[in-house]
């Protein structure tokens, strides 16, 4: 879909950029989990801990400014988790974030990571397959939020969330932006295909509203090309799936 090129994909090859998404969302997912549902004690331990794994993983480069730029993708991709959740669950929910993200800017690659940071942002293509899996996932965990939601008001705030976030990112990234938001758009329709959500009641009518209204917010030239391959992907998919099932 776009010919451009990672400059920073020999420092961080597309394996270790979605490596180092995963691992944020595992380690937002952890803290969020654990402020809601433990002691602060347990869960302050657990951060520590969380914190020394990922450190390990950053240590695993050999070069010291890979290990600036794997700590960068860790601290960037929690930032964004923490941003995206806060203004939905509030501030008091990010206890165990804030723990596991000061003690990572604490450890041995912190001060290190606020200059590979800049790096990073300095172009849209810098480190692009992580930007792809980490937005991707903060999109898609919090449409899964927005149908697991029995309360109207609060799936409207959700949806609100996550249709700012997509827009913000076109705007953001207008040149690759656009790529991310179609695999979102395409993964969302084929999970209600593979596994029936979001076919009624609330669930269907917040996913509804949520395709329309970024077919009605977006730019003219981007909206189309985002629809026209989130379709293609969708439809590869079933061809795919017709033809497993025929074998």
């Amino acid at each position: 879909m776009s010919t451009m090129t990672d400059p920073l994909i020999t420092l961080l090859p597309r394996e270790a950029q979605t490596q180092a998404a995963r691992h944020a969302q595992d380690g937002f997912s952890l803290a969020f989990r654990l402020t809601l549902e433990a002691a602060p004690e347990t869960r302050q331990k657990a951060m520590l801990e969380a914190a020394a794994r990922l450190e390990q993983w950053i240590g695993e480069a050999e070069a010291v400014g890979t290990q600036a730029l794997r700590a960068a993708l860790l601290l960037g991709g929690l930032d964004q988790w923490g941003l995206a959740y806060s203004q939905i669950f509030g501030a008091q929910a990010m206890s165990g974030l804030g723990e596991l993200v000061a003690a990572l800017r604490n450890g041995k690659h912190g001060a290190a990571a606020l200059d590979a940071m800049e790096r990073i942002e300095a172009a849209q293509e810098c480190a692009f397959s992580f930007k792809a899996e980490l937005r991707k996932a903060i999109h898609l965990a919090l449409w899964h939020a927005m149908i697991a939601e029995e309360d109207r008001e609060g799936a409207v705030a959700v949806l609100k969330q996550v249709g700012g976030m997509m827009l913000g990112l076109v705007e953001k990234m207008p040149e690759l932006g656009w790529i991310i938001v179609a695999n979102t758009l395409a993964d969302i329709q084929i999970r209600c295909l593979a596994h029936g959500l979001a076919i009624d009641g609330l669930a269907q009518e917040m996913t509804e509203q949520l395709f329309g209204a970024l077919k009605q917010q977006l730019p003219p030239e981007q909206r189309d090309r985002i629809m026209s391959a989130a379709t293609q992907t969708v439809i590869a998919w079933q061809q795919s799936t017709r033809s497993s099932s025929v074998h």
